[in-house]
């Protein structure tokens, strides 16, 4: 384990993130997605597992350091209302899945928009606010 809190998430298996995630989200209002200089979202096709998604993350600081390197990606929040009312929508129309929470090497939670929404809901529902 590291002193580096962003280090010590990123060590938790897919699940452990995925809680993470969920809870860091609603806490924030907002999850985050990386675009290139056009704005264009980034979009990853596993060739392997024949799934195409959109990486969410819960904080710009996790995007950042999933981007390093990758030369014009930078980091953009979207609001919840909007996630839910535009992205799941669009993202299911497009066939395309979510990973949420991908980190450097580690097992990726890949879910259905719906899923993700209505886990994001129950959170919500469950927090008092």
């Amino acid at each position: 384990m590291s002193d580096n809190p962003l280090t010590h998430v990123l060590e938790m298996d897919g699940e452990e993130r995925y809680d993470y995630f969920l809870d860091a989200v609603v806490e924030e209002r907002e999850l985050w997605i990386l675009v290139n200089a056009d704005n264009h979202f980034l979009k990853i096709v596993s060739e392997e597992d024949r799934v195409a998604y959109l990486p969410v993350w819960p904080g710009s600081d996790f995007a950042l350091d999933y981007a390093k390197g990758a030369g014009d990606l930078s980091p953009k929040s979207i609001s919840l209302p909007d996630f839910f009312k535009k992205w799941v929508p669009g993202l299911t129309r497009d066939g395309l899945g979510v990973g949420v929470f991908p980190g450097a090497e580690s097992e990726l939670w890949i879910t259905e928009p719906e899923e993700l929404k209505k886990d994001l809901q129950e959170v919500l529902s469950g927090s008092g606010f």
